[in-house]
C-alpha cells in the first residue's frame, strides 16, 4: 500500500466524496466498491482502466496494477493505492479482510454476473449487497467546475464545425468530413471526440445512428453532422445540419417543424417538470404536422462525464427536472429513402428556468452553404 499522507484531494473531489459519504450513512453502506471507470475519475481523478475503488467512512482505497502506478500517483496521490500482482477480485478480497468488512456494497451495473461470482467466493464470509446509484445521482447536478469545462466543449465544438463547414468540397466523403471536424476539436484542446463523430448524407441521415462511409458530398446534398468534444473528461454533444447550394425538398419540408418542436421543448424546460412532459411537447407538434411515426427516439438525456447519462429526457421518465442537470434537446424527424433532419443543443436547468449552453445557428437560413471548393 501507497499513499502520500501530504497530499489532500481537490476541493471539488473532496466535496463529492463528502456527498457519496452521506448518501453511504443513508443507505447503511460501510465500504462501498465502484467498478465503473467514470465514478473512478469522478470521485478521485483517477482514469486507468482495470481498476477499482473503494470508499469507506474514513478513506478512499484504489486498487490496480503497476501499469498505473505513476499515473496514479500524479491523480490521486492521497487515496490509499495497492499493486495488485493477481487477480484484481484477490485483491480487493484481501484488502476487505485486512479492513475486516462485513458487508461490501457493489454497482450491480457495472459488475458481470460473473464478476460478482468470482468476487463472492473471493471474499468468502463478506457479504456483498446491492449498491443503490449513488455516483450517477451526485452526476445529474453539475457544480460550476463542471460546467466550465462543459461550456469549453461546447465552444471547442462549434469552432472546429465552423472551420469544417467552410473547408467542405464537392466530392469529399462522410469518412473525410468526420475525420476533419475531430482533427479541428484536437486542434482546439479536446482530448478526444465525446463520442464516434456521425456525418450523414442524403438517405443515410434517416438512420438516427449512422455511421460515415464512403457517400460523397455533392450539389444539394443534406447532410447531418452529429458530434461533441471532451475536456477535463466532460462532453458537449451536437447537432446541425448543413446543405450544399440549395435545400433538398425533403429536407425543407421537415426542418422547420424539427426546429420549432425543439425550440417549444426547450421552453417548457424547468425546474419541477417532468421529464416525460417535455418530451410530450416537441412530439405532440411532430405528431400534429403529420411526422409523428417519424420521431423514433427520446428527446434526449443527461449529459457530462458520459456523453448519455441520468436523467433521460423522454417519454418513459416520469422524474422531474432539477436546476443543475445539463441535458440535451434534440428532436428528429427521419424518412426512409429521403433522408432526416435532427437539431440539437445542450440545456442547462437553472433555478428558474432554463439556459442554452450551445450557440450554433439554427435558422432555416443558416443551412445552405453556398460557397464550396
Amino acid at each position: 500500500m501507497v499513499s502520500d499522507t501530504r497530499a489532500a484531494p481537490s476541493s471539488e473531489i473532496r466535496n463529492r466524496l463528502t456527498k457519496c459519504r452521506r448518501a453511504m450513512r443513508k443507505h447503511r453502506i460501510r465500504a462501498y466498491l465502484v467498478t465503473n471507470r467514470v465514478d473512478h475519475f469522478y470521485l478521485t481523478g483517477f482514469h486507468g482502466e482495470d481498476s477499482a475503488v473503494l470508499i469507506t467512512p474514513r478513506d478512499v482505497h484504489l486498487i490496480t496494477d503497476r501499469r498505473f502506478e505513476e499515473s496514479s500517483k500524479k491523480q490521486c496521490p492521497w487515496t490509499k493505492r495497492w499493486f495488485r500482482d493477481g487477480t484484481i477480485y484477490a485483491e480487493i478480497a484481501s484488502l476487505a479482510k485486512r479492513l475486516k468488512v462485513r458487508s461490501l456494497a457493489v454497482q450491480p451495473e457495472f459488475i458481470s454476473l460473473a464478476d460478482r461470482t468470482a468476487l463472492s467466493r473471493a471474499l468468502g464470509s463478506t457479504r456483498i449487497r446491492t449498491a443503490p446509484p449513488i455516483p450517477s445521482e451526485l452526476r445529474r447536478i453539475k457544480t460550476d467546475y463542471e460546467l466550465r469545462l462543459m461550456r469549453r466543449a461546447l465552444r471547442i465544438a462549434e469552432e472546429a464545425f465552423t472551420v469544417t463547414v467552410r473547408s467542405i468540397c464537392i466530392g469529399q466523403t462522410e469518412l473525410e468530413l468526420a475525420a476533419r471536424l475531430e482533427y479541428e476539436m484536437k486542434c482546439r484542446g479536446s482530448s478526444e471526440p465525446a463520442f464516434p463523430t456521425i456525418c450523414a448524407e442524403g438517405a443515410n441521415a434517416a438512420l438516427p445512428h449512422a455511421e460515415p462511409g464512403r457517400r460523397k458530398v455533392k450539389k444539394g446534398s443534406a447532410i447531418l453532422f452529429d458530434w461533441g468534444a471532451r475536456v477535463g473528461g466532460y462532453c458537449s454533444d451536437l447537432t446541425r445540419m448543413v446543405c450544399i447550394g440549395t435545400i433538398p425538398a425533403g429536407t425543407g419540408d421537415i426542418y422547420p417543424v424539427v426546429l420549432e418542436a425543439q425550440q417549444r421543448a426547450i421552453k417548457a424546460i424547468r425546474p419541477g417538470v417532468r421529464m416525460c412532459d417535455v418530451d410530450k411537447v416537441a412530439r405532440a407538434y411532430i405528431a400534429k404536422r403529420g411526422f409523428g411515426e417519424a420521431f423514433s427516439h427520446g428527446l434526449g438525456h443527461g449529459l457530462g462525464l458520459d456523453v448519455h447519462e441520468s436523467p433521460s429526457l423522454s417519454w418513459r421518465s416520469r422524474e422531474t427536472l432539477v436546476a443543475g442537470m445539463v441535458v440535451t434537446v434534440e428532436p428528429g424527424i427521419y424518412l426512409p429513402g429521403v433522408g432526416g433532419v435532427r437539431i440539437e443543443d445542450d440545456v442547462l436547468v437553472t433555478p428558474s428556468s432554463h439556459l442554452v449552453l450551445s450557440r450554433l445557428e439554427k435558422s432555416l437560413g443558416s443551412v445552405a452553404i453556398r460557397r464550396t471548393r
